[in-house]
C-alpha cells in the first residue's frame, strides 16, 4: 500500500514521477514492477483492495495497482510485471485464516486476477507469487500451475516463496514435479548471501524483495552495495526494492523507504533521491536477457563490480565501492568490512570504445568517454563511488522542472464524495489501514446522500499483519494537535452496528491493532462512546445518544488543547472529557467491526 497517495497528484506533476521510475533512459528506468495483489488486508502500510471481496463479485478496476502497472507499460512496453497476495478475501478460507485449505478456491482468485489484468487492462502478468513471506504448500503450487496452463496461460512463470531460500530449495530438489513448475527462487533480504541448496536446484535466484531503507545518501550507499553484491557473493540476477516511491503518509512504518518520494499530492512536491540515479548506473545500461559474466566480481581493497553482456557485443560493468557505515540496509546486520582508495585494472579481449557514467555524491551523474585499445585498462577509484562503464550510448541524467515547494496538508479540507464516474475506487488521500473504503452510490437514497464513501469488507480477511478488529481509514497532517473532524455517518448493521469520527490518531500501518486518539463512537443501539484508542478499551465517556441504524446522523468531534467535546446532529452530546495523549496525530474515520457503513460530506479544521 505504498503507492496510495501517487494516484492523487495533479498533472504535469504525477507524470513527472513517472518518468522518473520507468521511463528508459531518463531516470530509474526500472526493468521490473512488482505489485500487491489486494486481498483487503494491512500489509505493512495499508490496506489494498480485493478484486474479489466476496466469492461472487468481480471487479477489475479497484484500487491503483491496475493504473500503475499501465502507466509503467505505457512507458516502458519491456517492463516486466509481477504479481503477489500479501493477504486474501475471507471467503478464500471458508472462515480459516489459512490460504491453503481449498487450494483450488485460491488458485482460481489468483489466476482471475491475471485473467483480469488482460482482458480488462491489456495487461501480460509475467510472473506470479505465492504467499507473501508467509508458507507455502506444494499442492497449491501445483494446482496454480495446472489452473494457469488450463486458461492458456503458460508464459507466466511461479516465483516461491518470497520468504527465505529455506525450506523451499531444500524441497524442490526432493520434489521432481514441484522443480517442474517453479521457475525462479525468490528471498527477501538474503544480505547479499545465497544457500547451497539454492544453487544446486540450478534455478533462477532472485532477491525478490530488499532495500526497504530510508532513502538518504546511506540508503542510496545500500542500493548500490545490494545491487551488485547479491550477483558477486549469492549468483541473484534480479534485485528488487521495497518500495518502489514512498508515496504514504511519512509517519505510517518505514517511512521514505522508496526509491525517491511523492507523499504531497496536495501540493504536488516530490523528491528525486539519490536511489533513483543509484538504480539508473545498472537499468541504463542493462535490459533483461542480458548475462552476468562469470568473473570475481570481489575488488582487493573493498568494493565489487559485476559485468553483463547482450550477447551481441555490448558490455557493461559497474563497480561499487560503498564504505560500511554509508551502505547500511535496514536488514539484515551488516557485518563490518573495510574499504579502501585503489587502483583496479580490468582486461578485456578486444578493443572497445567506452562510455564511463560516474557517480561522485550519490546525486550527480557524469559521464565521460575513453577507448579501450589492447583489452585493459584502470581506473582509480576513491570510496563511496559508483561507475558504469559501457558501451552503449543511451545513457542520460534527464531533469523536469523543479516541483512545487511542499505544503502541509490542507488545514481546512473538505470532501463531499459527490462523483459520478470516479477514476479512483477510493477517495483522494485517505488511506485505508483495515478495511476498504470505498466510492458508493447510494441508489436507495433520494436526497443528499446518492454519493457517500463505503466501507464494504464484511468478514476479517486472512491476514498477513495484525489487522485492527475495528476498520479505519486515516486523513491529514500526523503534526495537528487541535482539530474539529465532521462527518455525516450512516450504520447499515442493525442492533450491533457502529461508526465513529476520530482525531490525534498516533498509529497505522502493521501497528494498526495499538492506535490511540480521541475516537467519537455511536452504535446502532442507541449509545455513544468516546475512547482513547481504537480497541475502545479505554473508555473516556458513555452515555445515550438516540443514534440508530439505516439513518444519516452528522458526528462533529471538537478537540483543543487537553479537552474534547462531540456534537450530534449539530447539538451538544458530551463535552469537557480531559485529553492527556496523544498529544497530535491525523483524522479518521471507521466501523466497529467489519461491517457495511457509509459516512458523507467530511470535514477537518486543524
Amino acid at each position: 500500500a505504498t503507492s496510495r497517495l501517487l494516484v492523487n497528484y495533479q498533472e504535469p506533476y504525477r507524470s513527472e514521477i513517472l518518468d522518473y521510475l520507468f521511463k528508459p533512459n531518463f531516470g530509474a528506468s526500472l526493468h521490473i514492477l512488482k505489485v500487491e495483489i489486494g486481498g483487503d488486508g494491512q500489509s505493512t502500510d495499508g490496506t489494498e483492495p480485493s478484486h474479489m471481496h466476496y466469492e461472487n463479485d468481480e471487479n477489475y478496476f479497484r484500487g491503483y495497482e491496475w493504473w500503475l502497472m499501465k502507466e509503467a507499460k505505457k512507458r516502458n512496453p519491456k517492463i516486466k510485471l509481477i504479481g503477489l497476495p500479501w493477504t486474501f478475501p475471507a471467503w478464500i478460507g471458508k472462515g480459516e485464516n489459512w490460504p491453503y485449505d481449498y487450494p483450488d478456491v485460491t488458485a482460481y482468485y489468483i489466476v482471475s486476477w491475471i485473467l483480469g489484468a488482460k482482458e480488462y487492462h491489456d495487461l501480460d502478468i509475467d510472473y506470479i507469487g505465492i504467499w507473501n513471506e508467509r508458507a507455502f504448500n506444494t499442492k497449491y503450487i501445483k494446482l496454480l500451475r495446472y489452473t494457469l496452463d488450463k486458461h492458456g496461460l503458460q508464459q507466466v512463470r511461479i516465483i516461491a516463496s518470497d520468504r527465505l531460500w529455506e525450506p523451499i530449495s531444500f524441497v524442490l530438489l526432493l520434489d521432481s514435479e514441484l522443480h517442474g513448475v517453479v521457475d525462479a527462487i525468490g528471498a527477501h533480504y538474503p544480505g547479499t548471501k545465497t544457500v547451497r541448496n539454492a544453487l544446486l536446484t540450478k534455478k533462477k535466484l532472485w532477491s525478490s524483495e530488499d532495500y526497504s531503507t530510508f532513502n538518504d545518501e546511506v540508503g542510496a550507499g545500500c542500493w548500490a552495495r545490494i545491487l551488485n553484491q547479491n550477483y558477486v557473493n549469492g549468483n541473484m540476477t534480479s534485485t528488487i526494492a521495497w518500495n518502489l516511491v514512498a508515496s504514504y503518509y511519512e509517519e505510517l512504518p518505514f517511512g521514505r523507504c522508496g526509491l525517491m518520494t511523492a507523499q504531497e499530492p496536495w501540493s504536488g512536491h516530490y523528491r528525486v533521491e539519490a536511489p533513483i540515479w543509484i538504480t539508473a548506473h545498472t537499468t541504463q545500461f542493462t535490459q533483461p536477457g542480458w548475462s552476468y559474466l562469470q568473473v570475481d566480481g570481489h575488488l582487493k581493497r573493498g568494493g565489487s563490480f559485476v559485468a553483463l553482456t547482450d550477447g551481441l557485443g555490448n558490455l557493461t560493468i559497474i563497480i561499487e565501492t560503498m564504505t560500511h557505515n554509508h551502505s547500511q540496509c535496514i536488514r539484515p546486520r551488516l557485518p563490518h568490512f573495510s574499504v579502501a582508495p585503489q587502483r583496479a585494472t580490468f582486461y578485456l579481449k578486444g578493443s572497445f570504445v567506452i562510455f564511463c557514467c560516474c557517480c561522485f555524491d550519490f546525486c550527480s551523474l557524469s559521464f565521460l568517454l575513453f577507448q579501450v585499445w589492447k583489452g585493459s585498462f584502470s581506473l582509480d577509484l576513491d570510496v563511496d563511488e559508483v561507475y558504469t562503464l559501457t558501451t552503449l550510448k543511451t545513457g542520460r541524467k534527464c531533469s523536469c522542472p523543479e516541483p512545487p515547494p511542499p505544503q502541509p496538508f490542507p488545514s481546512n479540507y473538505k470532501d463531499d464524495f459527490n462523483i459520478r464516474n470516479p477514476p479512483f475506487s477510493e477517495a483522494p488521500n485517505f488511506a485505508d489501514q483495515t478495511g476498504v473504503f470505498e466510492y458508493y452510490v447510494n441508489t436507495s437514497d433520494p436526497g443528499d446522500h446518492v454519493f457517500t464513501l463505503r466501507q464494504v469488507v464484511v468478514q476479517r480477511p486472512i491476514t498477513w499483519a495484525s489487522d485492527a478488529d475495528q476498520t479505519i481509514s486515516i486523513i491529514g497532517d500526523f503534526q495537528w494537535i487541535n482539530m474539529t473532524v465532521t462527518c455525516d455517518i450512516y450504520i447499515e448493521k442493525q442492533r450491533d452496528g457502529g461508526v465513529f469520527v476520530a482525531g490525534r490518531v498516533d498509529n497505522g500501518g502493521i501497528y494498526v491493532r495499538r492506535t490511540k486518539g480521541v475516537f467519537f463512537w455511536v452504535f446502532a443501539d442507541g449509545t455513544y462512546r468516546v475512547t482513547g484508542d481504537l480497541a475502545g478499551e479505554e473508555v473516556l465517556m458513555k452515555g445515550l445518544s438516540g443514534v440508530r441504524d439505516n439513518a444519516w446522523h452528522t458526528l462533529t468531534l471538537n478537540i483543543q488543547g487537553t479537552s474534547a467535546s462531540g456534537l450530534l446532529n449539530g447539538y451538544p452530546l458530551w463535552e469537557n472529557v480531559t485529553i492527556s495523549k496523544p498529544s497530535n496525530g491525523w483524522a479518521a474515520i471507521g466501523t466497529r467491526s467489519f461491517e457495511f457503513a457509509q459516512f458523507d460530506n467530511f470535514h477537518v479544521e486543524a
